[in-house]
C-alpha cells in the first residue's frame, strides 16, 4: 500500500522555524512529483511546495507567500520530503500534508486535486 506519513509539526511563536517531514513507502519515490499543502480552519486546501526529480537535477516550487521563507527538499534516506519553514506567522497556521503525483512533464501542479497520494497531516500552529 502507498503511504504517505508526515510528522514534525508542533507548536511554535512567531518567528521562530519548524520542519515538517513527509516518509513515502510503496511507492517510487524518484518517479513522483512530491507536494506540500496546508489547510487552515474554515479554508480551503492551499499548495505550498512541490518538488520534483527529472534528468538528474532537482525543481523546486512555491507558492509566491511562501517563497522566500520555506524551502522543501529531500532527505539521505531518498524515501523523505522536508518542508523547512522559516519566519512562521500566525497565519500560517494549518494542517500541512503531503501528497505525491506522478506528472509528465516538469511544471508544477499545483491543484491538489491532481495529487494521486495523501497522507493525514501534521498540526503546525504559530502563536502571535
Amino acid at each position: 500500500q502507498v503511504q504517505l506519513v508526515e510528522s514534525g509539526g508542533g507548536l511554535v511563536q512567531a518567528g521562530g522555524s519548524l520542519r515538517v517531514s513527509c516518509v513515502a513507502s510503496g511507492l517510487t519515490f524518484s518517479s513522483y512529483d512530491m507536494g506540500w499543502f496546508r489547510q487552515a480552519p474554515g479554508q480551503e486546501r492551499e499548495f505550498v511546495a512541490r518538488i520534483r526529480w527529472s534528468g538528474g537535477s532537482t525543481y523546486t516550487y512555491y507558492a509566491d507567500s511562501m517563497k522566500g521563507r520555506f524551502t522543501i527538499s529531500r532527505g539521505d534516506a531518498k524515501n523523505t520530503v522536508y518542508l523547512q519553514m522559516n519566519s512562521l506567522k500566525p497565519e500560517d497556521t494549518a494542517v500541512y500534508s503531503c501528497a505525491a503525483g506522478r506528472f509528465m512533464t516538469i511544471a508544477p501542479m499545483t491543484s491538489p486535486d491532481r495529487y494521486d497520494y495523501w497522507g493525514q497531516g501534521t498540526q503546525v500552529t504559530v502563536s502571535s
